[in-house]
């Protein structure tokens, strides 16, 4: 069975990549994931804000003992960055002399400006790939949508500029058109699209009256969101797709590649049954395809996309309506 498929110009071995995570925080893991069937790895995000503060401001600000302003709480303590900007380098470095699958740097960021430079090195490190994960929610109420997608352009126009490997576009759904931003992105230079990045939702604590992180891994359920912007975007942009939310089981992956995605990106579902899952989803996946009679993944992706339909709108709308009728009220719920 032939499961190999291409995203950013780079051949895999199947499309189960593992995503952004604590999976890929140290390079026995990496070699635990490769060793386990993952195609690729893309390795924990290096923040901004690790190359905006230098590291006597961060200690400062971070400092139990630096009580004068309420925003101190809201910086990660140095020891909690997972890979400082200097050691991620490294890390690239070393990963790449341990494993042989490719390897794709991520960069969480906000804005565009001179921590972009820092992309240069990555790509001098060694990095196959790079991921830009721009984790941006504007709350300025005079903030124009159009401001808003200026800023992720320009982000990428940067990136571009500076280097010469592969880049993807980890992005939202919360554009007024994602297929518009989808295409302006890919023409300011990317040449993939992760579809989606996941906002993480915070809770209140109200005896303490603060806000808590509350990270809450995907449930089978996320992935309907990108399966259906993947499968509108399919065959309409260049840039190659990358599916990622929700994404549990093998059947979760011919989905994915029947939308049209080039390759699914696994993280919550590897944190909960461990790596080595990656080898039972590609034993899956194969079994799915020779029952099928499908002699490669190639075959099946794009099969279900909406590129087939003349005005994929009427078709959203039809499908919506469809969807609403045919819910049927269980008869002992009245």
């Amino acid at each position: 069975m032939d499961l190999t498929t291409t995203y950013l110009g780079m051949t895999l071995r199947s499309p189960i990549v593992v995503g952004a995570s604590p999976l890929s925080e140290r390079i026995e893991k990496i070699k635990r994931a490769e060793a386990a069937g993952a195609a690729a790895v893309v390795l924990y995000s290096l923040f901004e804000e690790q190359l905006h503060y230098e590291p006597r401001v961060m200690r400062r600000v971070t400092d139990d003992t630096y009580k004068a302003s309420e925003v101190s709480r809201y910086f990660p303590r140095q020891s909690e960055y997972h890979l400082a900007a200097e050691a991620y380098l490294e890390h690239i470095y070393g990963a790449k002399q341990a494993v042989s699958i490719p390897l794709i740097a991520s960069l969480n960021c906000t804005s565009s400006g001179s921590w972009t430079e820092y992309a240069k090195q990555i790509e001098q490190a060694g990095a196959d790939a790079l991921e830009l994960n721009i984790y941006y929610i504007p709350t300025d109420p005079y903030l124009s949508g159009a401001q808003v997608e200026r800023t992720y352009i320009e982000i990428v126009e940067e990136v571009r500029s500076a280097v010469t490997i592969p880049m993807a576009v980890k992005l939202g759904p919360y554009f007024s058109n994602v297929a518009n931003i989808a295409w302006k992105l890919e023409t300011a230079g990317a040449d993939g699209l992760v579809l989606f990045n996941r906002f993480y939702q915070p809770d209140i604590d109200p005896e303490e009256m603060e806000v808590k992180p509350h990270i809450l891994l995907s449930t089978p359920q996320a992935m309907r969101l990108p399966l259906r912007w993947i499968a509108i975007l399919y065959g309409r942009i260049h840039a190659d797709l990358a599916a990622s939310g929700g994404i549990h089981e093998a059947r979760d992956i011919v989905k994915m590649l029947m939308a049209g995605a080039s390759v699914t990106m696994l993280c919550s579902a590897l944190l909960r049954r461990g790596i080595n899952y990656v080898s039972y989803l590609e034993t899956e996946l194969t079994r799915w395809l020779e029952e099928h009679k499908y002699g490669s993944v190639n075959e099946i992706q794009g099969l279900m996309c909406q590129e087939r339909y003349e005005d994929p709108t009427a078709f959203e709308r039809a499908h919506y309506i469809r969807t609403l009728q045919s819910y049927e009220q269980p008869v002992n719920s009245l």
